[in-house]
């Protein structure tokens, strides 16, 4: 993958454009946005803060979020998340098991992260509404692997150049892990490996920041706004 601090659609900055209705969304980066057919539910909601200031996510109850837990691999607590956005994260699960499994022979146990659902602006931009407000986004931390089964299918060999100390349990962390060379260079292969995929997956989420990100270095950043930003080193 070749990356940049930022990829974007026409120059780069895309907000959507429902039918009908003038151009309402903008990215919270500003710039000359090329309109998005929508295609997903939150695409035709407005990221514009109230005149009054009040967020819409104060009523918690009005956006419909659902508890999330994983359906292929578990998360290390349950997410908020709208039941949209629910189906992306099972998206994304089906990448990283398959990811995992090519570099250390099995999938992660948990997904680490540090939240999804947050009633908050933008930071630094108090006019727009965060993706984490519609319960539409999640930072992703890292991943905890137990040991290599004794038993498993030839389909999930792990590598045979695969560390001993990685046939037993491990964490893998963006913080330490994405730029580590050494003893932990095949954490941040594989950590790289899946940035990769992501990262051509834009039907999973359209907006992937990590680090290289400003405030990004220890998480991915994944979302499904509506226009297409990546920011990583």
């Amino acid at each position: 993958m070749s990356r940049t601090l930022l990829l974007m659609y026409a120059l780069g900055l895309v907000a959507c454009t429902p039918p009908g209705r003038a151009s309402e969304a903008m990215t919270p980066f500003g710039g000359a946005f090329e309109a998005i057919t929508p295609s997903y539910p939150l695409d035709d909601v407005s990221r514009v803060v109230a005149a009054e200031g009040e967020l819409p996510c104060r009523d918690k109850a009005s956006l419909g979020l659902v508890s999330y837990r994983g359906v292929l691999l578990q998360y290390d607590r349950p997410v908020h998340v709208h039941p949209a956005f629910a189906g992306q994260l099972k998206a994304f699960e089906e990448i990283v098991v398959e990811v995992a499994q090519a570099h250390f022979g099995r999938a992660p146990k948990r997904v680490v992260h540090f939240g999804a659902f947050a009633c908050r602006p933008v930071r630094g931009r108090p006019e727009l509404v965060s993706e984490h407000a519609l319960g539409n986004a999640l930072d992703v931390a890292g991943f905890d692997f137990g040991p290599l089964p004794r038993r498993r299918p030839q389909a999930t060999e792990p590598p045979p150049e695969l560390p001993r100390p990685l046939q037993r349990a491990f964490q893998v962390r963006l913080l330490k892990h994405w730029n580590a060379t050494g003893k932990d260079a095949p954490q941040s292969a594989f950590l790289h490996a899946l940035a990769d995929r992501i990262v051509a997956r834009p039907d999973v989420f359209r907006v992937v920041l990590g680090p290289g990100w400003p405030g990004h270095d220890n998480h991915f950043h994944l979302d499904h706004a509506p226009y297409r930003l990546v920011g990583l080193q």
